[in-house]
């Protein structure tokens, strides 16, 4: 089968080989996916840039989407024909979605809602599922003032859209005009540039001083500076899922004293029952309608390298799909 891979670490240019691999071999309990497309996201990046290598060679990409060809054994022949989007498809695994085949746990093709085109489909795994889970975590969501930081993120524009559908009133950083076009496209309707504004001032001022009630984070170590000022509310709920830097100190006092409560999670390590939840909850909401998907640009398999540099550059709106030849 047609494939990209790496057998090192660096640059996508460095690194990123296409060519002939064998397809693989559908087990027990797996099946055997022709995929359509790979959706290319900043963890598999990392990944490639500077995260141990788990195998000689890796075949890169979480996410996904196609049509199942082979069932292994134990798994219902019926699901032969079945259009699917993957989750975790590279994680723990040498072989992800950068190819023409996978062969992987049954239960990890998950079945497309119809009318959901195969481009979108491959936004799901990673985006979709950690906005549904951020949002899954908040409580009483009703009337409240919910800050999502890096609105027009693929994981933001997700979690604006579903925070809405619970009744919240959402307030959005971004960093640019294009980011922030695409966020007022699902309605959200006050977003703050922090490159430009005080995010701080802007909360209160949206909120007559209230503050925000909830967070959904993408970056930690730039929203633990608000947690001591008025802008997050005493008694607030900040749910985060990733962080630019890794080390960095606070002050317990604050925490304390304003009583707020930290959750953070990694979509690739949810629980059984909370992913089984996820993945029902946001193929529902896919399947009625309630919510849009942004693909920002598509390549060829013979392109990812170029694919790698758009996602690495932070420039991109929308996600990075690479199109199975």
């Amino acid at each position: 089968m047609r494939a990209a891979w790496y057998t090192q670490n660096g640059s996508a240019k460095d690194t990123l080989i296409v060519g002939e691999v064998h397809t693989p071999f559908v087990g027990k309990g797996e099946v055997l996916v022709k995929l359509k497309t790979s959706g290319v996201n900043p963890s598999d990046v990392k990944n490639r840039k500077n995260r141990p290598l788990i195998a000689p060679q890796i075949i890169p990409h979480s996410d996904g989407a196609g049509v199942i060809e082979q069932v292994g054994e134990g798994v219902d022949p019926a699901r032969i024909g079945e259009r699917v989007w993957i989750w975790n498809g590279q994680f723990g695994r040498a072989f992800g979605t950068a190819c023409q085949y996978i062969a992987l746990n049954a239960k990890q093709a998950v079945k497309m809602p119809d009318g959901l085109d195969f481009a979108s489909a491959a936004c799901l795994g990673i985006p979709g599922l950690t906005a549904f889970e951020a949002v899954r975590l908040c409580r009483d969501l009703k009337d409240q003032w919910v800050l999502v930081t890096g609105a027009g993120s693929a994981v933001g524009f997700y979690a604006s859209q579903m925070l809405m559908l619970s009744g919240a009133k959402v307030i959005g950083t971004v960093g640019s005009k294009e980011r922030a076009t695409l966020a007022q496209s699902v309605g959200v309707k006050h977003l703050i540039d922090y490159k430009l504004e005080s995010v701080e001032d802007r909360i209160l001022s949206i909120t007559e001083g209230q503050g925000v009630a909830r967070v959904i984070d993408l970056d930690f170590s730039s929203t633990k500076e608000l947690i001591a000022s008025q802008a997050i509310a005493h008694h607030a709920q900040i749910v985060c899922y990733g962080s630019n830097e890794i080390d960095f100190s606070m002050t317990f006092r604050t925490l304390l004293f304003k009583s707020i409560e930290l959750k953070f999670f990694l979509v690739y390590d949810l629980s059984d029952q909370a992913r089984q939840n996820d993945v029902l909850g946001l193929n529902q909401l896919i399947q009625e309608g309630k919510i849009q998907h942004c693909v920002g640009k598509r390549f060829s398999l013979a392109e990812i390298v170029q694919a790698h540099e758009a996602v690495e550059s932070g420039q991109l709106t929308g996600n990075a799909v690479i199109d199975i030849d």
